[in-house]
């Protein structure tokens, strides 16, 4: 099955991949920008998200796989690919394994190093949406807040919402096997994995996901890394400090 995507531009392929509970839709800002200045951007539901098919199987090594038979499809060759957080993870791990299909990586606030489980709050609070009961998204937003307290997190999980049908809510993420998979979102990168080629690490002032004990794990799996802090901005630094993300990224491509 071939992953859901949405297409902006002419050019050089340039790759987006969202993270854990996000969607090609958080892109789409960014991807409108990327196109007019010459790339071909391609916008990315990683399985069991967005418009993307479902499936029971949930790890990077299918994540990866997804994406090397998606560019397959598309002809894609010599593209430049983006992750944030479990998008640079299947990042990460697809640049390793197929280096002739990646002209440049960029990964946005993940190191390669193994997380252990911090979803589960969010996962909990998604679960008891009883969309019986639940008939807009403020009420909707007002049930996830009993367990998601910042807003802005509230908000970027909602856009999982939409209507299955008049009058009935759903969500396009396939929470049962995201919850069940979980712990593969934390997974390392493999000892063995090495990417040689030009590498871009984001990471936000304000996160605590790439620390200063990853800069050599970063480097031992990418020898030619160079790491890039953007100010005021958190996990979702593209969309915090979205300004200063676009002129790093631009800086690195160009």
């Amino acid at each position: 099955m071939l992953l859901h995507s949405n297409i902006l531009g002419k050019g050089q392929p340039f790759v987006i991949l969202h993270g854990f509970l996000g969607m090609s839709d958080n892109w789409k800002t960014h991807g409108k920008n990327l196109s007019e200045q010459g790339f071909e951007v391609h916008l990315i539901d990683q399985r069991n998200h967005g418009r993307s098919f479902w499936s029971n199987t949930f790890n990077y090594e299918a994540l990866a796989e997804d994406l090397k038979h998606y560019c397959d499809k598309h002809h894609l060759k010599d593209i430049v690919l983006l992750g944030h957080s479990m998008g640079g993870k299947t990042a990460m791990l697809f640049a390793t394994q197929y280096p002739d299909l990646v002209s440049k990586l960029l990964v946005a606030d993940i190191s390669p190093r193994f997380y252990p489980i911090h979803h589960d709050t969010i996962l909990n609070g998604l679960s008891k949406l009883d969309f019986d009961i639940i008939k807009s998204r403020g009420e909707a937003d007002k049930s996830l807040s009993e367990y998601v307290s910042d807003f802005g997190t509230r908000q970027f999980l909602l856009k999982n919402l939409y209507w299955i049908e008049k009058g009935k809510l759903a969500l396009r993420v396939n929470l049962e096997v995201l919850k069940e998979e979980v712990a593969e979102v934390g997974e390392a990168l493999p000892s063995y994995s090495r990417f040689e080629k030009a590498t871009l690490f984001l990471r936000g002032d304000r996160s605590e996901y790439i620390s200063i004990d990853d800069e050599r794990i970063i480097t031992n799996h990418f020898p030619k890394a160079k790491i890039v802090t953007i100010a005021n901005a958190g996990h979702w630094l593209h969309a915090e400090n979205p300004k200063d993300f676009f002129e790093a990224v631009m800086q690195f491509i160009l």
